[in-house]
């Protein structure tokens, strides 16, 4: 996945997130009534008016209502078949919810993985690229280098050369230029 994904993907779960963040906080001023009474579980005959006490689970095989077992995290096959429970929406089973929430999780948790990832790969890049620059600027140095003694030994030898013709005043030198005086 490119990083520009990986951003688009970012952005729209932090909208998410923040949309859902406003759309919880959003404020009910409660009416002076009092806060409605909770029917048992038992008593409740339709999937609408089960699902809308949260404590209750809604069985499609027999259409009963009955209390959710919270010491269990899924439903024991007992009270209901997963296939058949419903618990907070009526046109969503049980395992499709389970499934649904499965998916959602594991998206999330693989885009986070894929942003560390991301991030870490551009760290490693950037040190990648200091390192290639360093090198480079090694390199320079060491023609550099070389460049200057070469140039050192030609000069060495060509002043040698002028030496031997008699090019340079040298006053110990027997084969130099004759001047007149």
């Amino acid at each position: 996945m490119s990083t520009r994904g990986a951003g688009t993907l970012i952005s729209t779960f932090v909208v998410v997130v923040i949309f859902a963040a406003f759309h919880q906080g959003t404020c009910i001023t409660p009416t002076s009534s009092p806060a409605p009474v909770h029917k048992p579980c038992k008593v409740l005959t339709s999937c609408d008016d089960c699902l809308r006490n949260v404590t209750c689970l809604w069985c499609m095989t027999n259409n009963t209502c009955s209390d959710y077992p919270v010491s269990y995290v899924l439903p024991p096959s007992s009270v209901c078949k997963l296939s058949e429970a419903r618990w907070g929406v009526c046109w969503v089973n049980f395992e499709a919810l389970i499934i649904g929430m499965a998916v959602l999780g594991g998206t999330i948790l693989i885009s986070l993985m894929v942003c560390c990832c991301c991030c870490c790969c551009c760290k490693k890049s950037s040190s990648g690229t200091d390192r290639d620059e360093e090198r480079l600027a090694r390199s320079r140095e060491v023609s550099r280098q070389r460049s200057e003694e070469r140039r050192a030994d030609r000069k060495t030898h060509h002043d040698e050369i002028r030496k031997k013709y008699g090019l340079i005043p040298d006053s110990d030198h027997p084969y130099s230029k004759f001047e007149n005086e």
